[in-house]
Formats: C-alpha cells, structure tokens, sequence
C-alpha cells in the first residue's frame, strides 16, 4: 500500500509513503525508532509517485551506522539523464549516538534484529519507522492468523446484525 499526500509538507491525514506489513506478522516488535534517510533527489521523487517496495528490506549496523537495504526505489521514467538510479541501493538512516550503541547491545542478543516499519513524510523530510523485533515462532504466526480470523467473523456478524 502506497499513498501520496499532494505535498510533502502538507498537513494530510496519512503521510505514510509504504508501509512493511510483513514485518508485523513476522516480528515481535518491542521498540520503535524513527530515523531521518540519506537520499538522492530522484528517490525522493520517486517516493511522491510512491514507487517503493518496503517488505523485502532490513536494517544493519555497520562500524556504528544504521543502513537501510533492500528497500526498492523505482525511479522514474522522466530521471535525469546524467544520474545513474539503482532501485536497490544502500541507504544510510539518521539516528542519535546514544540510540544507535543501544540498539548495538539489543541487536547483539540472540533473536533480535531491526526491520523497517515503513516510510513517511514528516515536516517535509522522509522518515523511515523502524523496529527492534524478535522473530515470531511458526506457532505465534498461527495465533495471529487464528486472531485475525476471528476478529474478521465478530465484523462480519456485527455487520450482518446491523442490517
């Protein structure tokens, strides 16, 4: 799901550019982070189109910077002709010090790992929500699954009772 507000700056309802809803099904989350992205000027146009593919993508902390990858970017087909995209390129997220060493020591526990919740506009910058999340046993997925079921069902009747 990709939405576009008609300005980046613009105060809209839902700003969210993608969002990662895989992550949730896969992932415990415990903490959420919001972090500013290193961007070229032909991404961030693509992101207003909202071409972008956020449920493949991970994060990684390397020599104490966070880096975004897998998140697709397409550019688009009115790019400059001077500047070479590449729709899967490394991106570097922005994060304080301070949050960054303690995501080190979460990270380093067994079981833990960052994933990208999804990317939004906010005071016309992009920022992407990332989560320190635990994988979910198979079993856990199941009871998501049955959970999320169930609430389909009390809808449904609530519905029909309605009528």
């Amino acid at each position: 799901m990709s939405t576009k507000p008609s300005k980046p700056g613009a105060k809209s309802a839902d700003s969210r550019i993608a969002e990662n809803r895989k992550a949730l099904f896969n992932y415990a989350i415990e903490e959420r982070f919001e972090a500013g992205m290193v961007l070229q000027g032909w991404e961030v146009k693509a992101l207003r189109e909202g071409k972008v593919q956020l449920t493949d993508g991970y994060v990684v902390i390397r020599e104490g910077e966070l880096y975004l990858i897998g998140c697709q970017i397409n550019p688009l087909n009115t790019a400059s002709t001077h500047v070479s995209p590449d729709s899967v390129r490394t991106k570097k997220l922005l994060l304080h010090k301070e949050q960054i060493r303690r995501l080190v020591g979460k990270v380093e526990q067994k079981g833990h790992t960052l994933v990208p919740l999804n990317l939004h506009w906010k005071s016309g910058k992009v920022k992407c929500e990332i989560a320190l999340g635990k994988g979910k046993a198979e079993h856990d997925k199941r009871d998501t699954i049955k959970d999320r079921e169930g609430k389909r069902e009390v809808e449904r009747a609530m519905k029909q009772r309605a009528r």
